[in-house]
C-alpha cells in the first residue's frame, strides 16, 4: 500500500509564474486541497507514524498521507497553519537553524526574492499548537556538494541549535535541495535522526530507506485535478533533486 508525502515550500499569494513554481503553492489552492483529503477520508499521519510503518512496526491506513513544509516561511504561519488547525491536520516544518527570524537569502541565487523565515515565537506557538518540526541544516547548501566535514557540521550543528531553541528532540531531517549521497545519509543517521526526507519524487511503501524518503511536490501550477494526480498516479519512484 503506497503513502504519499506531499512536500510544500511557500503557502500563500503569489504573481503569475513560470519558473520555480515548486517553491510556491496559492493558497486558495491549498484550501481546496486540505479539504479534498478531508472530504474523502484521507488519513494525515505525522512523520513518526510514517517511520513506524516503513519500519513495519504499523500497518499503513488506507489512503495516507503525510505533510511536509520546507524551509520554515512566516506565511506557513500566516496561511497555512490556520487551514490546518481547521481539519486538525499534524504536519512538519523542516528548519534551516542559521536563518531562524531572518530570510530565505538562498532564493537570491536562483533570481528570487528572499521571503521572512519564522522567528523563535513563531515557532514555539506552532509547536504548542501541535506542528512538529525538524531540521533542514543550518545555511540551506547542498550537502553532497560541500566539503564533508563543512557537511557534517551542517546536520549536527543544525540538531543542537534547534533543539536549544525548541527545548525538545528533533528526530528528522530533510536534505536542502534534495541533494544527499551515500555519506551524507550516514552522517545523518549517526547524528542521532530517524529519518530524512528527500527531493525523490515517487510514492512511499513498507520497507523503504528510512532515510532517503521520497516526496511529492506540490506546486504553483497545481489545480486540484493535477493535486489528485499526483495523489493517487504519480506514484513510481524518481530520482531527481529539487
Amino acid at each position: 500500500m503506497s503513502i504519499s508525502v506531499l512536500m510544500y515550500h511557500q503557502i500563500g499569494n503569489f504573481s503569475p509564474m513560470k519558473n520555480h513554481r515548486a517553491c510556491y503553492c496559492q493558497v486558495k489552492r491549498f484550501k481546496s486541497q486540505m479539504w479534498f483529503l478531508k472530504f474523502f477520508g484521507y488519513k494525515i499521519i505525522s512523520i513518526e507514524h510514517l517511520i513506524d510503518i516503513i519500519k513495519g512496526y504499523k500497518n499503513p491506513p488506507n489512503r495516507a498521507v503525510i505533510l511536509t513544509f520546507d524551509d520554515g516561511y512566516t506565511n506557513f504561519y500566516r496561511y497555512a497553519y490556520p487551514i490546518l488547525k481547521k481539519y486538525n491536520f499534524p504536519a512538519i516544518v523542516y528548519l534551516p537553524s542559521a536563518f531562524i527570524g531572518t530570510k530565505s537569502i538562498w532564493l537570491q541565487k536562483d533570481g528570487l526574492k528572499p521571503s521572512s523565515l519564522l522567528s523563535r515565537e513563531q515557532i514555539l506557538i506552532l509547536k504548542n499548537k501541535g506542528i512538529s518540526f525538524g531540521s533542514h541544516g543550518r545555511t540551506h547548501v547542498k550537502l553532497a556538494e560541500i566539503p564533508i566535514e563543512k557537511a557534517e557540521e551542517e546536520i549536527k550543528l543544525s540538531k543542537k541549535e534547534l533543539e536549544e531553541l525548541i527545548g525538545s528532540s528533533i528526530h528528522h531531517f530533510c536534505y536542502p535541495y534534495g541533494s544527499l549521497n551515500k555519506q551524507i545519509k550516514e552522517i545523518v543517521k549517526n547524528a542521532g535522526y530517524i529519518s530524512g526526507v528527500s527531493c525523490f519524487r515517487g510514492a512511499v511503501y513498507p520497507g523503504c530507506d528510512p532515510y532517503e524518503i521520497p516526496r511529492k511536490a506540490i506546486s504553483y501550477g497545481d489545480n486540484l485535478i493535477g493535486f489528485i494526480w499526483k495523489l493517487e498516479i504519480k506514484n513510481k519512484l524518481k530520482r531527481t533533486s529539487n
